[in-house]
């Protein structure tokens, strides 16, 4: 199996990147990606309101206008992710055009391109937030924990899609290869922003494919 290298023409809702200028948003626009870039390079607990006034150049009244606190800061930021990202891994499932080696390629890049871009302290922004996330949000650390089980739910669907195709032996364990394939994704990028190694992830992807033949 060969992962080829391509890019895809699909539609994904925006997402607050660290490098998005600001000129182009609105006050909440601009806030979001300031307490967005604040909280996924400095730390969420470590990130005060004052420093998003700060960062953003919005008003503290402004910002309290559409959001009453940090968490509900977060839990916008964290709906913003997952839709970007669901919408985009689902364009991909729905593909019928596209080999499984291509889709699961193609998931490769949608979760680490926009990574390798930033400067995320855990790699993945979803880690990031989680581990940061007060105990006692409930409602941010489940959406986190939805978004990674749909992140294996779509794996699984294209793996199936790839036995029902012969692309790939039909005794292959659905299951357990997909939280292998996610949890080997998670931790390349992890590893690869920690040491500051973009070829960790670059690497993963013969790797899998080798271990799929």
């Amino acid at each position: 199996m060969h992962f080829i290298n391509h890019s895809l023409d699909y539609p994904f809702v925006v997402l607050y990147s660290t490098n998005m200028k600001k000129n182009t948003l609105s006050n909440k626009d601009i806030a979001l990606q300031s307490a967005f870039t604040l909280f996924l390079t400095k730390g969420f607990l470590a990130t005060s309101m004052d420093d998003i006034v700060a960062r953003s150049k919005v008003s503290k009244t402004n910002i309290y206008y559409y959001f009453k606190s940090k968490e509900e800061l977060l839990l916008a930021i964290v709906n913003q992710l997952i839709a970007h990202y669901e919408q985009r891994i689902n364009y991909i499932v729905s593909q019928t055009e596209l080999t499984v080696q291509e889709k699961l390629e193609a998931v490769l890049h949608i979760l680490s391109d926009t990574i390798e871009q930033n400067n995320y302290l855990g790699g993945c922004p979803f880690l990031t937030l989680y581990t940061q996330t007060p105990i006692d949000a409930v409602e941010i650390r489940d959406r986190i924990k939805s978004f990674f089980e749909k992140q294996l739910h779509g794996v699984e669907l294209i793996l199936a899609q790839g036995i029902a195709r012969q692309e790939l032996k039909e005794d292959l364990p659905v299951k357990q290869t997909a939280m292998l394939i996610v949890s080997s994704i998670e931790g390349a990028l992890f590893l690869a922003q920690a040491s500051n190694n973009q070829d960790m992830i670059k690497n993963l992807f013969p790797t899998l494919a080798s271990m799929l033949k």
